[in-house]
């Protein structure tokens, strides 16, 4: 809840630090758009020191580095300290604390069957913190400015701490795959996870000479371009068509409350149908949102029917996307190997924040990057489909 909270509310800064700093907006987006590549590429690494060395002192690096994060960019005045603050530090905290390691925690510990829910209620909390931090950050930002928003964030993420080593106390601070398995789970993790117990290095060969999983990388690309695109230029959209700052930060909370039941509801849904025909599902209903917000009148009710809307697709992709790699090849690696996923999800991310960005300089409205959007929805609808997934059995 509250790295994902701090993760998803950036945009809210973006217009109060260029006023502050006299960026451009397309330096600012290109510092923000490094911090979506960075996230994901900071997501295996921490993910493979969670699978070797236990996930506490992961999570505790991150809180450090994620308040650290904050507390920089109250001094950042260049692109360069910018980038440094929330392009690297930052994200690098909001890695160590992600759904690939707090989703690796718990899998190894319940059976296959109720993994999917876990990971939906896991991202459920992401989505909590969205929505229960944007309209909080943007009253610090009303009364203090953007330093009282940034401090705000700077507490919260200390406050991680407690929770993370609650977590790690209950789980016996032990890594996801030494634990005796849950009761139920001998049938669902016999193939899977004989194939994981070769080692990381010979799991990843495997993994990338799969086609299934390559698929499920250019999938997750499209979430990564489309939930960056909005989290960074929603508010610059909503100031384009001549609302408030209010507005924007109603949307990306009823976005971050919405996307609570999408997530769980996708979980749930995943103990019943293949988790690829979800996936398929879910960006092509985010494709048909976008048709139709692109041919609405722009007033602030739309706005909200838009933020409703998508909200139930926005992070639902998460729990069938891992857990269609726990299907694929067990839960030992699944911090890493899911962590993977998310990098190729930030390379779309950082494509969705910088494009935003150039849409803006040199266009002055956003609506070549909303077509893009709905292109790479319909094309992720597609490439899901092939993913060789085994029918769902139900006893």
């Amino acid at each position: 809840m509250i790295t994902m909270g701090i993760r998803q509310t950036v945009g809210l800064f973006v217009h109060p630090l260029i006023g502050a700093t006299g960026m451009s907006i397309t330096e600012m987006s290109m510092a923000l758009a490094i911090g979506q590549l960075m996230w994901g590429v900071f997501q295996p690494l921490f993910g493979a020191w969670a699978d070797k060395r236990g996930p506490l002192p992961v999570l505790l690096t991150g809180a450090l580095l994620l308040c650290l994060g904050q507390i920089c960019t109250l001094q950042a005045g260049t692109f360069w300290s910018m980038t440094l603050a929330q392009g690297v530090l930052s994200p690098a905290g909001a890695a160590a604390g992600s759904f690939s390691i707090l989703i690796g925690i718990v899998a190894g510990r319940l059976p296959e069957d109720k993994r999917s829910v876990a990971s939906g209620i896991i991202n459920a909390g992401g989505s909590l913190g969205q929505f229960a931090f944007a309209p909080l950050v943007q009253a610090a930002i009303s009364l203090k400015g953007y330093t009282g928003g940034l401090l705000l964030l700077a507490v919260s993420a200390l406050a991680s701490i407690v929770p993370s080593w609650m977590l790690c106390r209950q789980t016996g601070m032990a890594r996801a795959s030494d634990s005796p398995p849950a009761a139920g789970t001998a049938a669902a993790t016999s193939a899977a996870n004989r194939t994981s117990s070769q080692g990381l290095k010979p799991q990843l060969k495997a993994a990338f000479r799969n086609p299934s999983y390559l698929l499920l990388h250019a999938g997750f690309f499209t979430c990564g371009f489309h939930v960056a695109f909005l989290t960074t230029h929603l508010p610059g959209e909503v100031s384009l068509c001549g609302h408030e700052a209010s507005v924007s930060a109603i949307s990306l909370s009823l976005i971050g409350l919405c996307n609570i039941a999408g997530s769980i509801g996708a979980g749930i849904l995943g103990k019943y149908f293949r988790m690829k025909f979800i996936l398929s599902a879910l960006y092509a209903f985010r494709a048909l949102m976008i048709a139709v917000y692109l041919v609405s009148p722009k007033t602030e009710l739309t706005f909200y029917i838009f933020a409703v809307t998508t909200g139930f697709t926005w992070l639902a992709t998460v729990p069938p996307t891992a857990g269609i790699v726990g299907k694929l090849f067990g839960t030992r690696y699944l911090a890493t190997l899911f962590g993977l996923t998310l990098l190729t999800h930030q390379i779309g991310a950082f494509l969705g924040a910088w494009l935003g960005g150039v849409a803006l300089q040199y266009s002055g409205n956003l609506l070549w990057v909303w077509q893009v959007d709905i292109a790479l929805a319909l094309l992720a609808a597609l490439v899901n489909l092939p993913i060789k997934e085994a029918k769902v059995v139900r006893t």
